[in-house]
């Protein structure tokens, strides 16, 4: 094979996984928000806690360790719109992404 066809198809590869791990910095980071007193992380983990409770009111450490007391329905539904929102647009800029790969 060409050395040149080999280096230019390593160049690309490197490319591509420098732009996949910018994609997931840039996202990862829109997936924060202040709320009730907080500043919590639109995770899987976040609101799968979230989901395990059934009181109207829990207490979590928010991202910056404060004890913060919620509203837990409230808290859980707006994670999970910013989640599906930022998803969907990380999703979106992949597939374009790859596209041009």
């Amino acid at each position: 094979m060409d050395p040149d066809k080999l280096i230019k198809e390593a160049k690309a590869r490197f490319e591509h996984k420098s732009a996949k791990a910018y994609l997931q910095e840039k996202y990862s980071n829109k997936l924060q928000i202040a709320d009730q007193g907080g500043l919590w992380k639109a995770d899987p983990q976040t609101i799968t806690l979230l989901q395990s409770f059934n009181a109207k009111t829990v207490i979590l450490v928010d991202t910056f360790g404060n004890v913060v007391e919620v509203d837990r329905k409230e808290l859980l539904e707006k994670l999970k719109a910013l989640y599906q929102y930022v998803m969907k647009e990380w999703h979106d800029e992949l597939k374009e992404l790859e596209g041009k790969r």
